[in-house]
């Protein structure tokens, strides 16, 4: 067992302070990270805050990992010291049930091990996360990092990327495909990147008209401002697909108007109240579907990362020290960032 450094809130209302960790040594399929790139993700606050619910505290949060590796277990193939790699939402799952087999390890039947808040099968207590100095997770759960892309530009793929590249695949999403993004914070301008690399048509939904020259920057085709109800109107039944990344509760009634027959809208966003109810005659006039998706598989998420490198995407980010990670969340709060932040880890 080894010391890390980290940063940890110790209570829902408490700022993050210095904190320090056990790590465990190596076992024969671990691998040991120096990490040096952590995004900073929405679900951070929410989590250290108890706004999903009861916190273990002390939480050391952080699930957009990126380091190098510095040990590997006895029976470790795929990676090796120096090794550009990546650590996302989860460090284990029980890898035999049917989701398990098929890919979809976060949505294991028996129990998802997320990478922080989640019950340590090996030290016991919780896991610690990314806002740390080291890391050491099963190489199951350990991805390849491309070397064309910025490794701080990356981090926020491990989360932010696969969260919307996971609906986007499972809806087919190529050339001639209209999609459609509700928002442009960190999970937002992750969608419309890779909806647009896709070679979709892609319209991006805001409440703030200073966001249009950005979002057709990034790669959207058309704005819609939709507080503006005859913006609204002419959206209306003209999308293949939708994904809401909104993470405050809001009507979904508009957007749903805006899907065409048999249209498909994905709720990524993770709200901490419900949102409203609206007209179930918006889904059977059309056909239209409402689903849910939270992150990818190791497989997808590799998959993921691979296509970002063959496109040269990454997210738009601050690096900041860790010290200013307080001030990251308030301005997080208060939508003042593009889009994501990232701490540099070297800094701790």
């Amino acid at each position: 067992m080894s010391k890390s450094s980290a940063y940890a809130a110790f209570s829902a209302t408490s700022p993050l302070a210095p904190h320090v960790i056990d790590r465990r040594d190596p076992g024969p399929t671990d691998v040991a990270i120096a990490i040096e790139h952590c995004g900073v993700c929405h679900s951070d606050l929410h989590t250290v805050r108890s706004e999903w619910g009861a916190a273990t505290y002390p939480c050391v949060p952080g699930h957009e990992i990126v380091g190098r590796v510095t040990a590997v277990g006895g029976t470790v193939q795929r990676f090796k010291v120096g090794d550009l790699v990546a650590v996302g939402c989860m460090v284990d799952s029980c890898q035999r049930c049917p989701s398990c087999l098929e890919g979809l390890e976060q949505l294991c039947e028996v129990k998802t091990i997320w990478t922080y808040g989640a019950p340590d099968r090996h030290l016991g207590g919780s896991t610690y996360g990314g806002y740390s100095a080291a890391i050491v997770v099963d190489e199951a759960f350990v991805l390849r990092v491309p070397a064309s892309l910025d490794p701080a530009g990356t981090a926020p793929l491990l989360c932010a990327g696969i969260t919307t590249w996971s609906p986007l695949r499972r809806a087919h999403v190529a050339a001639g495909s209209r999609v459609g993004i509700v928002g442009l914070g960190g999970l937002g301008h992750m969608g419309v990147k890779l909806a647009h690399a896709l070679g979709a048509e892609v319209t991006l939904f805001t409440t703030s008209a200073a966001k249009a020259d950005d979002a057709k920057r990034l790669g959207a085709d058309e704005v819609v401002l939709s507080s503006d109800a005859a913006q609204m109107k002419h959206a209306a039944n003209h999308l293949d697909f939708i994904i809401d990344t909104v993470s405050a509760a809001h009507d979904l009634g508009p957007y749903l108007n805006c899907l065409r027959r048999n249209g498909v809208m994905t709720l990524v966003g993770l709200p901490e109240h419900d949102n409203p109810g609206f007209k179930a005659g918006l889904l059977t006039s059309k056909r239209r579907s409402l689903t849910g998706s939270s992150i990818g598989g190791i497989a997808e998420t590799q998959e993921m990362l691979d296509f970002c490198g063959e496109k040269g995407i990454v997210a738009d980010i601050e690096s900041i020290a860790i010290n200013q990670v307080n001030t990251a969340y308030e301005r997080m709060l208060r939508g003042d960032v593009k889009y994501r932040f990232v701490i540099d880890m070297a800094t701790i």
